[in-house]
């Protein structure tokens, strides 16, 4: 039978009830007649006091686990629940015995052979930097920090599937491995059986798949196949880019989710993704509050009442062609102000869009009808034949955190659009199928999942709010 959660304890405090607690060893404090051991089982940011009376123990077993406690040690206790006469904590466990289930040495330790020797435990009870706790992926979940983020993400996973369930959209599993790219940057991690190393000409047609293969960097294509079958669906998987940017913002291989609509236009687009950006914030405030009250104190200061006005916000709509206006009178006005210099037809850098949120909209804003030139082929094209029917969502603090467009559902135009970018419309021949055969009228967006965590939690870097980061050089665990 599993033991109760630590969590639960705390919330109930069913006292004088005999109660078995599992976990690993926080702190132990060692009095004249007392032992403290403070245990956490990951299920919240507390632990909970086992209060061992020296007087009464009488077990030799016992005695000698409580002796060899350190930091790190997995224990079973049993004990009867009572009120704490300490300050703090409204319960604690009157502890009658224990049984040390996992080691943890605070000293290293040599073993027969090298392979056995065992390192002295590296979370020991201090602060550790971000950078330390990336090189111990393996044990940083173990961290307050880490174990907030992880059961932040946790919850804003669920979140996201309740909201489109809600919203009458189908999850859909779409592929990772893929013959398409499908936003055309060619940034793609190749997937083959083939031995590339050789030296001899390499033939596609005798690789597994037949062809060219690689990893997705997107579901949203094979997403629009069955939103013009089922009319609402959204996708919720890893992608992955091979993008050489060592930056904080940036991961090889990230989630994404990928709602896609039939018989949508691009305003519908733009409130679906406000309304589903205020569900999921409000759904942290309301579920994750010692999570969030946790990053308030200890990783940006005043990111619950900053959550909670974007939240409460309506917002802002303005057009690229606009929003460059500003950027490039702010820019006139103080020389220094960007790094790099808006004009029209460049792509919006992080600077520009916190400029926008912060200053211009003074919250967050959507940015619509991008130049074509800088955005995807299956992107709607307007009226002026210069810009698409895109829009991005930006936010104060992070910049982008939604990019969407209306798809281009007229034919002549999509394949147009392809020839121009030297894109084999052959090679999409069951995509175009969709603009042959009942075309409609569609629209989604795509949200990085990890930017939402980063963004909700107010991590600066996003390697830490995804359990395993991998990046540039970074294969690890």
């Amino acid at each position: 039978m599993l033991p109760i959660l630590i969590k639960y304890i705390l919330a109930e405090k069913p006292q004088s009830q005999n109660v078995t607690i599992c976990g690993w060893v926080r702190t132990k404090r060692d009095m004249k007649n007392l032992v403290f051991v403070e245990v956490n089982d990951g299920s919240c940011f507390a632990g909970i006091q086992c209060t061992f009376d020296k007087s009464v123990i009488n077990d030799e077993k016992t005695e000698k686990a409580l002796f060899s406690l350190s930091t790190g040690v997995s224990v079973k206790i049993n004990g009867n629940l009572i009120p704490s006469p300490a300050s703090g904590q409204a319960v604690e466990v009157a502890a009658s015995s224990i049984i040390i289930l996992g080691d943890s040495p605070a000293e290293n330790l040599n073993g027969e052979t090298k392979e056995f020797d065992i390192q002295a435990y590296p979370l020991q009870k201090k602060r550790h930097s971000l950078e330390f706790l990336r090189e111990i992926a393996h044990l940083r979940p173990r961290t307050n920090t880490f174990g907030a983020v992880s059961r932040l993400r946790s919850r804003m996973a669920f979140a996201i599937h309740r909201y489109f369930h809600e919203k009458d959209f189908h999850l859909l599993h779409t592929p990772i491995i893929t013959a398409g790219d499908c936003e055309g940057a060619g940034a793609m991690f190749q997937v083959t059986t083939l031995d590339l190393a050789s030296g001899r000409e390499t033939d596609y047609s005798k690789d597994f798949f037949g062809k060219k293969t690689y990893l997705t960097v997107s579901g949203q294509l094979e997403a629009e196949t069955y939103a013009t079958a089922i009319s609402r669906v959204y996708t919720f998987g890893p992608t992955f880019r091979a993008e050489n940017s060592n930056t904080v913002r940036h991961l090889a291989e990230f989630w994404m989710v990928e709602p896609e609509m039939a018989f949508a236009q691009l305003e519908d687009d733009m409130a679906l993704a406000e309304d589903f950006l205020k569900y999921v914030i409000n759904f942290a405030l309301d579920e994750c509050a010692d999570e969030l009250k946790f990053f308030d104190a200890h990783v940006e200061k005043g990111i619950t009442e900053n959550l909670r006005q974007v939240a409460g916000a309506k917002f802002a709509h303005i057009t690229y062609t606009e929003a460059v206006r500003e950027l490039e009178k702010a820019a006139h006005n103080k020389k220094d102000l960007f790094e790099f210099q808006p004009e029209w037809g460049c792509d919006l850098q992080s600077e520009h869009e916190k400029y926008l949120t912060e200053k211009v909209a003074a919250g967050p804003v959507i940015v619509t009808d991008y130049p074509k030139e800088i955005k995807a082929f299956y992107m709607k094209l307007n009226d002026d034949e210069k810009t698409v029917r895109a829009m991005d969502v930006l936010v104060p603090r992070l910049g982008e955190i939604i990019g969407g467009s209306q798809r281009e559902d007229d034919l002549k135009k999509l394949v147009k659009r392809m020839t121009a970018l030297n894109l084999k419309p052959e090679d999409y021949y069951w995509y175009l199928d969709l603009r042959r055969y009942g075309t409609v009228p569609h629209a989604g967006f795509g949200l990085g999942f990890e930017r939402l965590i980063q963004y909700i939690s107010g991590m600066a870097n996003i390697r830490d709010v995804i359990p395993f980061p991998r990046a540039v050089g970074q294969a690890e665990f």
